[in-house]
């Protein structure tokens, strides 16, 4: 695309009264005269780690066949329509996470490859994680070098932790430093407001809340005015991100004014919804929404904790997860568990289609995503660690083709997966973790 308009800044800002609104990219911010991947504006690659728990039932994850035209298998088939922009990697396995200690160990291990010290005290050390590599080689130019979001708060997991590992190592998938884990948010609310600014004082996001103000508010002027400068497409462009904003705020005002009588105590904090489904998708449009307008590109998110023993009556399954993930080999067990993973993956499914249909230069988000979905568990019911369900969506900014099973050599490090992520996202790291190389894709 050729692109002859005049220059704005990749870097513009709607500001007003504690709001800082950044944009998405527009044709406007490509100089003229000059093809977008040629610039300073052209689309970079995003990096996104999703996790699950308690591993999949890998027969009804596995293709049964090698390289292009596989069958898709039934945990799996959600993804069906994203063909092209997806590879199945099969044949890995993490040995820093074989111990018994194997929920505390599989979230900490799964982007590191790093065997942390037992402890159950505050001297917790473990391995940097991809996310955090990625975030400081790409991520310092943005808002939020990364975001780390979960959807259940660890407070009820106390007592539950390994032996010898400390819940400090159950609760985050990322580690900035050897000892410093990040918190994963669970509170849209929070995760709105750190993205597109905290609204003044407390006492005026409090009025906010309750009149159903928009911090859309405070920059509708500003907003005015730029878009009076700007072409009809990037008029167009602007608007539907605007309102995309707003959406998401009604659905967290929302949730916020909800009351559940059958909650206990203590109560969730206001802006996390009770419904699962809706807490899931508010979360992954908060993520969409972080990628269009550069806020961050790099984010790990935790679909469900280890030992979260939620239940998932929506897909008929009444049972908590935990406790179904010891399955024995039971097959009306491992029914529920196939129920459950195909869920997981139809939310999932949702997030790629809004990166899909959401412009960014000359494609769309999925085509400058890599998005890694997997669990550090194999087999639930064994607590293995091979072979993991691991896959990766995206185009990776024209740097990964899809539509493959690629089957690695049995016990093939999960750390040649990231390390081949990163290098695709311009990372400088030679090595990570136990990695042996990177994966040979199309």
């Amino acid at each position: 695309m050729l692109i002859t308009k005049k220059h704005l800044p990749r870097r513009t800002f709607l500001r007003g009264m504690g709001v800082t609104l950044a944009l998405p990219l527009l044709d406007s911010m490509i100089p003229a005269q000059t093809l977008t991947r040629k610039t300073a504006a052209a689309p970079l690659p995003r990096l996104g780690f999703v996790y699950v728990p308690h591993g999949a039932i890998m027969d009804k994850w596995t293709p049964a066949t090698e390289g292009a035209g596989f069958e898709f298998s039934p945990i799996l088939k959600p993804l069906e329509p994203f063909r092209d922009r997806l590879n199945i990697v099969s044949g890995l396995g993490h040995r820093a996470a074989d111990s018994t200690a194997v929920h505390s160990l599989s979230p900490t291990t799964w982007l590191s490859g790093v065997r942390p010290k037992p402890t159950q005290g505050t001297d917790a050390f473990a391995g940097v994680t991809a996310d955090q590599i990625a975030a400081q080689a790409i991520g310092q130019d943005n808002i939020l070098p990364s975001m780390e979001l979960a959807i259940e708060d660890h407070s009820g997991l106390i007592g539950a932790c390994d032996r010898d590992y400390g819940c400090i190592y159950m609760n985050t998938l990322s580690w900035r430093t050897p000892t410093t884990p990040l918190p994963m948010e669970i509170n849209p609310r929070k995760v709105f407001e750190r993205m597109f600014g905290q609204g003044g004082s407390p006492a005026d996001r409090l009025a906010r809340i309750e009149s159903d103000r928009s911090i859309l508010d405070a920059v509708t002027k500003e907003a005015t005015g730029l878009q009076a400068k700007l072409g009809p497409q990037d008029r167009l462009k602007i608007s539907e991100y605007l309102e995309n904003v707003r959406e998401i705020e009604r659905r967290i005002q929302k949730a916020s004014q909800q009351v559940d009588p059958n909650m206990k105590l203590p109560e969730q904090p206001a802006g996390i919804p009770f419904s699962y489904d809706e807490h899931v998708g508010i979360m992954y449009d908060l993520l969409a929404l972080a990628y269009q307008a550069n806020i961050s590109r790099v984010f790990t998110f935790m679909m469900a904790r280890e030992v979260s023993n939620r239940t998932y009556p929506q897909v008929g399954v009444h049972d908590g997860h935990h406790a179904t993930s010891h399955h024995q080999n039971r097959a009306d067990k491992i029914e529920k568990l196939v129920k459950i993973q195909n869920f997981h993956l139809t939310l999932f499914t949702k997030f790629v289609e809004k990166l899909n249909t959401t412009q960014d230069g000359d494609g769309s988000l999925l085509d400058h995503s890599l998005i890694l979905y997997g669990s550090n568990m194999s087999n639930s019911n064994a607590h293995n660690h091979f072979p993991l369900p691991t896959l990766v969506l995206g185009g990776g900014a024209g740097t990964m083709k899809g539509g493959y099973h690629i089957k690695q050599p049995d016990h093939t490090p999960m750390t040649n997966v990231l390390l081949t992520m990163l290098h695709k996202a311009g990372v400088p790291v030679e090595s990570l973790g136990d990695s042996t190389g990177v994966i040979e894709t199309a």
